[in-house]
């Protein structure tokens, strides 16, 4: 991809960030619309059908989600909670694409634990410690502490991260890739980069997948 082209894809992509409410206004209306049973052009429902590409970010995420389901874990964890003569606590794990939560159910039976399970087959179980159970759920989103709170920008090493706060307070989450700052710097609009060094605000995974969709393309190689 050339200059040229970047340059005018983050144009689009910071007047689409600015213009986030607006954005979001109309394609509820165009939901609506559909879900009326109105017929749109070709052109149109064409548009609607195209997936946006997915952040590299995010798909390996999903990989490593599908890689912890593992069959012999799931069998192995069955045969522990059979035999199971007392669980001290049962906890439900929230693993988001970015920051994780939990919360204790207390005592529970292994009855009421395979009751919990049959009810969500996407949680994993397992066993840490002597008698603590915890139900794994992968959620592909952003835990609601990341969405009060997080930003991207870049570190003291200039690479794009993920920040629990306003980049100035350092609080580093996740970093993903180093940028070439001197592309960048070529390249993007002035206000674009103010933004980035400033810190971009993220308050849900369309922002997350896009920052990442977007400077991706500025990332060094090897």
């Amino acid at each position: 991809m050339n200059a040229t082209r970047i340059k005018k894809q983050l144009q689009k992509q910071w007047r689409r960030w600015k213009r986030r409410s607006l954005t979001l206004g109309l394609s509820s209306l165009v939901i609506a619309m559909v879900w009326a049973g109105m017929y749109l052009p070709d052109k149109v429902q064409s548009l609607l059908s195209t997936k946006p590409p997915v952040a590299i970010e995010t798909l390996q995420y999903y990989q490593q989600a599908e890689a912890k389901s593992d069959p012999k874990e799931d069998a192995n964890f069955w045969k522990l909670l059979n035999k199971s003569k007392e669980i001290k606590e049962v906890v439900v794990r929230h693993s988001y694409v970015c920051g994780e939560e939990e919360r204790s159910l207390g005592k529970l039976t292994v009855d009421e634990i395979y009751n919990l399970l049959n009810e969500h087959p996407s949680w994993k179980g397992q066993f840490e410690g002597q008698g603590k159970v915890v139900l794994n759920e992968t959620i592909h989103d952003l835990s609601p502490t990341c969405k009060e709170r997080a930003y991207m920008s870049l570190d003291k090493d200039g690479n794009l991260s993920l920040f629990d706060g306003p980049p100035e307070q350092d609080k580093v989450i996740k970093t993903f890739f180093q940028l070439d700052i001197n592309s960048m710097e070529s390249s993007l609009p002035d206000d674009a980069l103010r933004h980035l060094y400033d810190g971009i605000r993220i308050q849900d995974i369309d922002e997350y997948n896009s920052v990442l969709s977007t400077f991706s393309d500025y990332a060094r190689e090897g």
